[in-house]
């Protein structure tokens, strides 16, 4: 997780949470299954270029978009997009090839053999993905989708065998939607700018002339387009809502469904002649393929409760009123759809001279966020013009118009559904069915959502250039996707996308590949790698130690005798504690600590402090807190110390601290926010996540005790502690003081140990019978209460033990593995 700076906020000044942990769920269920280590890799490089690439294969790829996402306002989308490229080839780098690639971004490498070219070209492989987000389903939602599909077609069959003759009906209805098709005849305003007042959304103009806006959101703004035409006669303009993989389940809003909302068209106009000297152009008759059903605001995006604030059909653009807005939210199955709407001019226009437009979209919708996190604003769009007499939008939403635009020998039984489904809900007779078809539809599920990337359709496609010093403004020669020349080549007949490059990161000639992750797993085991520095196994680390010992343990890796279990980490891992080499005693004795100090030459065992989610773990296993049921799902918001909110740049009105058992869960799924890290985690190394960390330092600071002595998820810790003692531990205090020993330590106390536990538990029950010390401060809170002590034990009781038990979660022995 830390290798693929994995964090549930997008960092930067405002730090807003994501949903990400369907890659962590991904993650943990591919170690459950042991899912073989080359496919771990390939599928999260690329998993959605693999044929039939299922969700899960998708989801993978939100390896590639766990780095920092930034929401300054004012933020050049261009800019911050290569920054996450920079951020992918770094972690890829780290994590898997175990080279120090980000040196080249601004040079050639001083010391491997790497040259700025060929970072490039690792570059580009990445430079061609959507950065998306996708929309992601549970196994129950998967059942939930076939339920309603089942139940939507079983009803939509019961009307069709009921009323005979349907299928002319059908036909004659599709010949009147026909007759009633929108104009075809519609020119592309090509614009000459698009702006957002203030200037912090920098839209910008495609080169199909349509306008795609990535920077900051807008909650509360207008949106400006200037374009020039040389058309006459003009009647009337068509705003095309457009999807795109970088908006968010490809729009064609930025919502947070990819849901949007405008509140008011402007058109004004001038004469080329006069560009400056606009008129209104006075707008009616807005028609739309697709409006959502009148009605308030959703609740996410409402203000307060007297928020007024309406969505409704096309018409709401051009009636002069902030508080209503079009919009075009069906539900889940259909909303991320293209839709448009078309207004006419009240009177034909056109300058002799050509005619500039300046076409304005008002956005009043947005949520109570400062922050635009809730901003329903438009994500692409696209302006056309018609000199055709009364123009108005497609009749039908554009999944029907793509079924109608086939001829009917040539429809999929899912365009003639579509049809179906749409026409069977304009029949009146048939009101109490369709009411009910609707409510299925409306039962579709929203799942959750995971940032990830996805291929560039060929529309799409960008060019790489080498970056002149690594400025994203200063391209340079044009750069095909390659690989250093030093390590082994690509296959010669693969296609160069990022399927190629995963399945090269893992090919068995790779140098580097199956020794990193042998040197890793070493180095989680004894504290240090062979290679000191598992990121960089370039000319300026340290040799190995052991090089023999890791070229076998990588060999043993892809080749193991027992070819079931190639590439198998659970086999490494296996492997690695089955041996005398791990199994030794840690045990430092003076010659050893004079001839081996670090224990470079593996004479003894391993002994080093545990991880820091690894420490506020064994404190909750110790107390019988640990939540072990929980598996997957979003992180929880565990307590942290008054006052550490105040040092956040954004309000954070999100965290919800848990008060159930979730609150003890394992620390895998507590939230991690890259600006203020949980303290108890962070005083004890764990990274914030802002990039690839492929080795935790250790430190010793009082800030680490401090934690550990009095964070509130060691002091509960404490407190249940005390209370299995009391309840678990035996009859007298000497058998309660040697069980609460091996649950911490998992050995029994020596007898000095003993003698100094029992001493300090009667010192301490004399200070409680004296008064000098309160029961109530040291033993309860709001989640224990004396209530849920034994019937023969005291507050006092409780107290006595909840301080020896903050001694033993604070020991040598607790904390350090050996």
């Amino acid at each position: 997780m830390d290798a693929a700076r994995y964090a549930d906020s997008d960092g930067y000044e405002k730090d807003l949470p994501r949903q990400q942990w369907a890659w962590r769920d991904w993650v943990i269920a591919a170690f459950n299954a042991d899912k073989p280590y080359d496919q771990f890799i390939t599928e999260q490089i690329a998993g959605d270029l693999i044929p039939n690439a299922t969700q899960d294969q998708r989801v993978a790829t939100g390896f590639l978009r766990n780095g920092m996402v930034n929401e300054e306002g004012a933020v050049i989308a261009e800019q911050w997009r290569i920054e996450g490229v920079i951020d992918r080839v770094d972690a890829i780098g780290k994590s898997v090839l175990g080279l120090s690639l980000n040196c080249t971004q601004c040079h050639d490498h001083k010391f491997d053999p790497i040259a700025q070219r060929e970072y490039f070209g690792i570059f580009a492989f990445l430079n061609n993905d959507y950065e998306a987000v996708q929309r992601v389903h549970s196994p129950a939602e998967e059942k939930e989708k076939t339920r309603v599909l089942a139940e939507t077609e079983k009803k939509m069959q019961v009307l069709r065998n009921t009323s005979p003759g349907w299928e002319e009906w059908l036909a004659t209805w599709e010949k009147v939607i026909a007759g009633k098709r929108g104009t075809s005849a519609w020119t592309t305003l090509k614009p000459d700018s698009a702006e957002a007042i203030g200037g912090l959304a920098h839209p910008t103009i495609l080169p199909d002339g349509s306008v795609l806006s990535l920077g900051h959101k807008i909650n509360d703004g207008t949106v400006v387009t200037i374009a020039d035409t040389s058309a006459q006669a003009l009647t009337g303009l068509r705003l095309d809502a457009l999807t795109h993989g970088d908006l968010p389940f490809e729009g064609p809003g930025r919502g947070p469904r990819g849901e949007f909302a405008i509140s008011e068209l402007v058109v004004e106009a001038a004469s080329l002649a006069e560009p400056e000297k606009y008129q209104p152009v006075a707008l009616k008759n807005a028609t739309a393929d697709v409006a959502q059903r009148e009605g308030l605001m959703p609740a996410q995006f409402r203000k307060d409760g007297d928020d007024r604030r309406l969505l409704g059909g096309a018409g709401f653009l051009i009636d002069g009123r902030d508080e209503t807005a079009w919009g075009t939210d069906r539900h889940a199955r259909w909303r991320n759809q293209p839709s448009h709407a078309v207004v006419q001019f009240a009177a034909p226009l056109g300058y002799p001279a050509g005619t500039r437009f300046k076409v304005s979209f008002k956005f009043k919708h947005g949520g109570k966020s400062p922050y635009g996190d809730q901003a329903p604003y438009l994500g692409r769009w696209k302006l056309s013009v018609t000199s055709e007499a009364a123009p108005r939008a497609e009749p039908v939403p554009p999944e029907m118009l793509a079924a109608l635009q086939k001829p009917a020998a040539e429809r999929s039984p899912d365009d003639k559904a579509a049809a179906f489904d749409f026409w069977r809900a304009t029949l009146g007779g048939w009101k109490k069915q369709n009411e009910e078809i609707d409510k299925l539809w409306a039962a579709w599920p929203e799942g959750t959502s995971v940032l990830n990337v996805a291929d560039r359709t060929p529309e799409h496609r960008r060019e790489t250039h080498l970056l002149l010093r690594g400025d994203w403004q200063s391209p340079g020669a044009k750069v095909e996707p390659i690989v250093p020349a030093a390590l082994h080549p690509l296959p010669a007949d693969g296609p160069r996308n990022r399927l190629t490059l995963a399945r090269w990161l893992v090919d068995k000639r790779s140098p580097t590949t199956a020794r990193v992750l042998a040197n890793r797993t070493w180095q989680a085991l004894f504290g240090a790698g062979f290679v000191e520095s598992p990121e960089d196994f370039g000319t300026r680390s340290n040799l190995p130690t052991h090089p023999e010992l890791l070229d076998w343990l990588a060999c043993e890796l892809m080749e193991p005798g027992d070819k079931a279990t190639a590439w198998s980490f659970k086999h490494l891992l296996r492997t690695i504690v089955a041996s005398a080499t791990y199994r030794q005693s840690s045990k430092l004795t003076p010659e050893l600590a004079k001839r081996d100090p670090l224990n470079k030459l593996l004479a003894r065992g391993t002994r080093h402090r545990v991880e820091a989610e690894q420490i506020r773990d064994i404190a909750l296993a110790a107390s019988g807190l640990l939540d072990t049921k929980k598996l997957g799902g979003p992180s929880i918001f565990p307590p942290v110390p008054d006052g550490v909110f105040a040092l956040s740049y954004a309000d954070v009105n999100f965290w919800d601290t848990a008060t159930g058992p979730e609150r003890y869960c394992r620390s895998l799924y507590v939230f991690r926010r890259r600006s203020l890290p949980e303290p108890s985690l962070s005083n004890f190394d764990a990274p914030n996540a802002d990039a690839a960390c492929s080795r935790r330092m250790r430190s010793n600071t009082p800030l680490a005790a401090l934690a550990s002595l009095n964070e509130t998820v060691f002091t509960e810790a404490a407190q249940a502690l005390a209370r299995r003692i009391l309840r678990e531990g035996g009859a007298t205090d000497a058998d309660r003081v040697r069980y609460a020993f091996r649950l911490c330590a998992s050995r029994a106390p020596r007898p000095a140990e003993e003698k100094e536990m029992l001493d300090l538990l009667a010192t301490r029950r004399a200070r409680l019978a004296k008064g000098e010390l309160k029961a109530s401060d040291i033993a309860f809170s709001d989640l224990a209460k004396p209530a849920d002590l034994p019937a023969d034990a005291t507050p006092n009781d409780a107290a006595a033990w909840t301080i020896l038990a903050r001694v033993l979660l604070n020991l040598d022995a607790t904390l350090n593995k050996g």
